[in-house]
């Protein structure tokens, strides 16, 4: 089974080119605390925050600034933005 949460830090410069993400959307929230589900996969790079995500009966997940995040289709989970989070995402 392939992880609900994968989160690489520090990820190669060309993959981020390859992938295309200074080209994706960018979300931004202030600290706070709310459920989340996922209809398709999510793909994000943090640009700013500090991040806890905890899957549905799953452990908990912390990333931030810099990090390369998937989120796989169907997660379930609760986030808690412990910093003001600005990230490129890209569904799919």
């Amino acid at each position: 089974m392939d992880p609900l949460i994968t989160v690489v830090s520090a990820p190669d410069l060309a993959e981020l080119d390859r992938l295309g993400v200074t080209e994706w959307p960018i979300w931004s929230c202030e600290p706070s605390s709310f459920p989340w589900s996922y209809g398709e996969r999510e793909t994000c790079l943090l640009l700013e925050g500090d991040v806890t995500v905890t899957p549905d009966g799953g452990e908990p997940v912390r990333f931030g600034s810099g990090d390369l995040v998937t989120f796989a289709a169907g997660l379930s989970c609760h986030w808690q933005v412990h910093q003001s989070v600005r990230k490129h995402y890209r569904f799919g």
